[in-house]
């Protein structure tokens, strides 16, 4: 099982959603966030919301999932990024669940 998570500006949550049903991510979490940015860094997550001074309406997604479909979803934000580039990328990682309650 995997953990994927992605954030994008609010504007690319259906974008994210026709992503995550592509790739058979059924069922998943979703919050709105506000991202900020200070300054600009060469380390990603520093760089996470883009450049500048100023803050975005952003959303925050999350999922539980199986590596193959983890994997489906992360080449398909690649493409998407790639196809359609933008100071704004949909941003995406994911992280092994070692664990569960379940």
């Amino acid at each position: 099982m995997k953990l994927l998570f992605v954030t994008a500006l609010k504007e690319s949550s259906e974008i994210v959603a026709a992503i995550f049903k592509k790739a058979d991510i059924r069922v998943y979490s979703a919050t709105d966030t506000i991202g900020f940015k200070n300054g600009s860094d060469k380390y990603l997550l520093d760089n996470w919301f883009s450049s500048g001074d100023a803050k975005f309406d952003s959303i925050f997604l999350f999922s539980f999932t199986r590596e193959e479909n983890a994997d489906h979803a992360l080449a398909l934000i690649n493409q998407y990024n790639q196809e359609f580039q933008s100071d704004f990328p949909i941003r995406a990682f994911v992280m092994p669940v070692e664990k569960t309650s379940n």
